[in-house]
């Protein structure tokens, strides 16, 4: 199975670069992902018409299952009413052949600051309560990122949720927020950070990028983790053997 994660997207014209993000829809659609994930700031400012140009992008990506959620950009100026218009559920759970995807609101309006919270935990908890492959996805960024400066607006109770995590055996975990792709294994649990796709908001040197996850169910859950560069180009960043 094939699962594509893109972030960061900052849908304003400031920012965006248009024929980067037709290139990387292009590729994702030639790597025909069965989900696809996209952990947040499709806006740069939550207003209606960066979530008019955000959609018509993610529309446009061929694939069974889209699981989004909301970044910090996403709720500013209202903008969380404008995400659930244009996208649905701030949080949510799907599932697809054997692949529980939990997408988790990791944002505060107006607030860069990222908190998931405990009135959540238990339905992340019973949401995690399967022998599928698990994956979650959030925004903000569970663990600190190198290459990024100082630490900041990391998410507030990313401690408890990492032993949440861990405790639910969950396989993989999605974050975007610091522009700067990354792969960390804690405890088994792999956690991946996603550059940005398609912005010229990009750390000195590193290029725009997406992840590509490859889930061999036949291997008990294998996975491979492809960085896709949005110009073109790939490496293998991480490849996990079970079994």
């Amino acid at each position: 199975m094939k699962i594509a994660q893109i972030s960061d997207i900052h849908a304003a014209d400031a920012h965006l670069l248009p024929d980067l993000a037709e290139n990387v829809i292009k590729r994702i659609n030639e790597l025909r992902p069965e989900i696809l994930v996209v952990t947040g700031d499709l806006t740069d400012n939550g207003y209606p018409i960066e979530y008019e140009r955000a959609k018509h992008y993610v529309d446009r990506i061929a694939c069974a299952i889209r699981v989004v959620v909301p970044g910090n950009h996403d709720v500013r100026n209202v903008g969380d009413l404008g995400f659930e218009e244009f996208f649905g559920p701030r949080s949510k759970k799907e599932r697809y052949n054997g692949v529980t995807i939990l997408g988790i609101d990791s944002t505060q309006p107006d607030i860069d600051d990222g908190h998931v919270g405990r009135d959540k935990y238990t339905w992340i908890e019973q949401s995690l309560n399967t022998k599928d492959f698990k994956i979650v996805a959030l925004h903000h960024h569970l663990i600190p990122v190198p290459k990024t400066g100082r630490e900041s607006s990391i998410l507030r109770d990313a401690g408890d949720l990492l032993e949440l995590l861990v405790r639910c055996k969950v396989d993989l975990v999605l974050c975007g927020h610091k522009h700067v792709p990354w792969v960390w294994d804690v405890n088994g649990m792999i956690i991946l950070n996603a550059g940005t796709a398609c912005t010229n908001r990009v750390k000195w040197n590193i290029p725009q990028s997406f992840n590509l996850i490859e889930v061999d169910e036949s291997a008990m859950g294998a996975i491979k983790i492809h960085r896709m560069y949005s110009c073109g180009g790939e490496e293998l960043v991480f490849e996990q053997k079970r079994g």
